[in-house]
């Protein structure tokens, strides 16, 4: 228990900072660290779980861009202001760096699997992204036309 809550503070924390670094508005900071700890959390439960890594980040950056969608709505924000800092725990940062340090060990039969591993990740990401964006718009083209009729 202890594990998650660790996981979901810090979560919080990366995106609030990442908030305050790309000039997010201080009102919507704690809604960005909010919109990050869900998609972290549905992120590290998966991985938890067995799933793949891949899927978690998928699945983590889909609940990001879908509560972004809410928050942005609901307070009348940029989207773009909770998507940038709630994905940002999910970057693979870690996984990319250390790709860079075997290129520069010259050692790229480790740093090749890395950085194919890293970009994969980054493409979930993305991935899970525009498909939340594409459902979003397909849910509010829907209601559109049943309000109309």
């Amino acid at each position: 228990m202890i594990y998650y809550i660790t996981h979901l503070i810090l979560s919080m924390m990366s995106a609030i900072g990442f908030g305050i670094i790309f000039n997010a508005p201080r009102k919507a900071l704690l809604h960005c660290g909010v919109v990050g700890m869900a998609g972290w959390f549905v992120y590290i439960v998966m991985i938890d779980s067995g799933i793949d890594v891949v899927q978690a980040a998928f699945s983590g950056a889909f609940i990001v861009a879908i509560i972004g969608h809410i928050m942005a709505k609901r307070y009348r924000t940029p989207i773009i202001v909770f998507i940038v800092a709630g994905i940002i725990p999910l970057v693979p940062g870690g996984t990319a760096y250390d790709s860079m340090r075997h290129v520069a060990s010259n050692d790229y039969s480790n740093a090749i699997p890395l950085a194919m591993k890293a970009f994969i990740i980054a493409s979930a990401i993305a991935m899970g992204l525009v498909f939340a964006e594409v459902l979003v718009q397909l849910v509010l083209k829907i209601t559109k036309r049943l309000r109309t009729r």
